[in-house]
């Protein structure tokens, strides 16, 4: 408990000093030669799920993108730029997850205790190389939901075929046990004969992906995406989950003012 308190302690700081530092060059205009921009479009994503008896979800969510010299805002994930160091930059990080799921999503889950997205909080640094960028990104559950910390490293390189933009990632993403146990395990309670209990271990999940953006005329753009994520032992041994990875699948149209 101490120990949560005390990471709930250092995510509302971070909260605290992104607002803060948002409100602070809000009403200023950003350095010479880092305009402001805003981005509105419609995107559609498709993901299947791990769960056993869940069907793929796909919906369609409104796209909203703001950056300046100071913060970087893209859908569900706000960044509040802090120092950039010759070819590494850092920065505050918060995003909110929808991840979960609730009992009356499927048979198979019938019983179990609703399991809920939420908040996380924490910081994230990019190193430019040669090569291409590593990047490297800590989270922690500000919501208190799991109580569970995630890091995620990632190498990507940007490319251009023509006017169409090429983006390949490899990453490499751990979650703790808490996190795991609270998405995937199973408390005494929750068990029944075809669904044993199941303690969460850390664990260790693989991605890879590919972005294209195109542009269109004038400030029209299009963005497609695919990640495949191979899960680690930790989420595919829980009786809840049926399959070793899951694929998501996402495009946007986006207008840039």
């Amino acid at each position: 408990m101490q120990t949560m308190f005390r990471q709930m302690q250092l995510c509302a700081g971070a909260l605290g000093l992104a607002l803060f530092t948002t409100a602070a060059h809000a009403d200023g205009p950003p350095p010479e030669g880092q305009a402001a921009t805003w981005s509105l479009g419609l995107g559609v994503g498709s993901e299947t799920s791990p769960y056993r008896g869940v069907d793929r979800k796909t919906e369609a969510l409104p796209v909203l993108a703001f950056e300046n010299a100071h913060v970087r805002l893209f859908g569900p994930t706000l960044d509040v730029k802090l120092l950039s160091t010759g070819a590494v930059s850092w920065a505050l990080r918060a995003r909110y997850s929808d991840q979960g799921y609730k009992a009356s999503d499927a048979a198979e889950l019938a019983g179990m205790a609703e399991r809920k997205g939420g908040l996380w909080m924490g910081a994230r640094a990019d190193w430019r190389l040669p090569w291409g960028q590593l990047s490297g990104e800590w989270l922690g559950d500000a919501s208190d939901r799991s109580g569970g910390q995630q890091i995620k490293l990632e190498a990507s390189q940007r490319f251009s075929v023509g006017s169409v933009s090429v983006k390949p990632h490899i990453a490499l993403a751990w979650q703790d046990s808490a996190m795991v146990d609270y998405y995937y395990g199973i408390s005494q309670q929750e068990s029944r004969a075809d669904r044993t209990a199941y303690a969460g271990k850390s664990t260790i999940n693989t991605e890879i992906g590919l972005q294209l953006n195109v542009p269109l005329a004038g400030g029209h753009s299009a963005m497609m995406g695919v990640t495949h994520t191979m899960l680690g032992s930790g989420i595919k041994n829980s009786p809840l989950v049926d399959r070793s990875g899951v694929t998501a699948v996402r495009a946007a149209y986006i207008y840039r003012f």
